[in-house]
């Protein structure tokens, strides 16, 4: 196993100090509040990145031993941990190297939502307006009038109502008609229908759009590899998928731009539909009071991840890809790697394990 965390202390505390003449003010004195720690983001086109040591948030230390053994156990390749945007933990396994690529998987869906609503703000598109708009009629092989009732904003919801036991084929005959949009939720490819949606409107390929709005405007490296049946695949850097992550901490904001417009943002990290109340515009919601699982229709009651914070979302993909991000505790937490145990479209069993070693850590 390689470390690269556990970083040494570089990060300092600061504390408002009061005058004399101020503790003498009143009865009994006051004493001023400490100065709230700025939010931090590392700079583009360079490795520098601040940190803070575990020691400075008085965690639990003696504790990660403990989870970094389980996280190599469980096929992980990486894991970081940055909280107000500096890096706490971040850990390497098996192999792998902070240089090294891995793929999202469906933790690249959040890609898709947020240039959708960068291609909003920016007047190409109206997710309120039906798919067809852009892509012409016959883009799925259900009759007109049902295909007509799909939006862009069923898209990015899970409630297209095409049948989701087709497999990943978005090709119009395999994109079937089960249920009028809006009336059933369903994890199902048919999402990535709205990266051509933004092509269609903007006029450039899916790729472009993205490097100029989103991946180069934060810093991030990584590109797109085709992965079959029409669908393609982000790779990147356990870095690269971090800066994401702390961009969503800010809600859409990087330094003093905002990449994406706060309120549609919030949107899509708040429950978007009835059916699965812990999803939004293609995340995960954690603290709701019930949730569907992909390839099922049944209803699960309580939180996605009980031992999780409550206010988190979460980007998940294939074999446990994981970014979760926790804004009352001002954190974001990164997971690459093979499935923790058997393959898994988004969530699994190991979501729970990981919350609880890390509550361990952080608690």
């Amino acid at each position: 196993m390689k470390k690269l965390s556990l970083i040494a202390l570089s990060s300092f505390l600061f504390f408002a100090c009061s005058s004399s003449d101020d503790s003498e003010a009143g009865s009994g004195g006051t004493t001023n509040p400490p100065v709230e720690e700025a939010m931090y983001f590392p700079d583009n086109g360079t490795d520098n990145w601040e940190t803070k040591t575990a020691a400075a948030l008085e965690w639990n230390e003696s504790n990660i031993p403990t989870l970094l053994e389980y996280l190599e156990t469980k096929n992980t390749k990486s894991f970081m941990i940055l909280v107000n945007g500096r890096i706490v933990m971040e850990n390497y396994f098996n192999g792998h190297t902070a240089t090294t690529p891995w793929y999202w998987a469906s933790a690249g869906k959040t890609f898709t939502a947020t240039l959708t609503g960068i291609a909003e703000q920016e007047g190409f598109i109206n997710t309120n307006n039906k798919v067809s708009d852009y892509l012409g009629t016959g883009w799925t092989s259900a009759t007109l009038d049902k295909e007509n009732l799909i939006t862009c904003k069923h898209l990015l919801t899970m409630t297209s109502g095409l049948d989701d036991s087709l497999g990943d084929d978005v090709s119009p005959a395999n994109l079937q008609y089960i249920a009028d949009a809006g009336n059933r939720w369903a994890y199902h490819n048919v999402y990535v229908k709205l990266q051509d949606v933004v092509s269609q409107a903007t006029g450039q390929s899916w790729s472009t759009y993205f490097n100029s709005k989103l991946r180069n405007p934060i810093g991030m490296t990584g590109t797109w590899l085709e992965s079959g049946e029409d669908l393609s695949v982000y790779w990147s850097t356990t870095r690269s998928m971090a800066r994401f992550g702390l961009l969503a901490l800010n809600n859409g904001k990087w330094k003093e731009t905002q990449i994406i417009n706060s309120s549609y943002f919030n949107s899509t990290i708040n429950t978007s539909q009835d059916i699965n109340k812990s999803y939004g515009y293609l995340w995960w919601l954690n603290g709701k009071e019930s949730y569907h699982l992909p390839q099922t229709q049944f209803e699960f009651n309580g939180p996605v991840i009980p031992s999780g914070p409550t206010d988190m979302y979460m980007a998940l993909g294939k074999n446990d890809q994981k970014i979760y991000v926790i804004p009352s505790k001002k954190m974001v937490v990164v997971r690459m790697g093979n499935a923790a145990d058997g393959e898994n479209f988004a969530l699994s069993g190991f979501d729970e394990e990981l919350w609880q070693k890390i509550n361990d850590v952080i608690e």
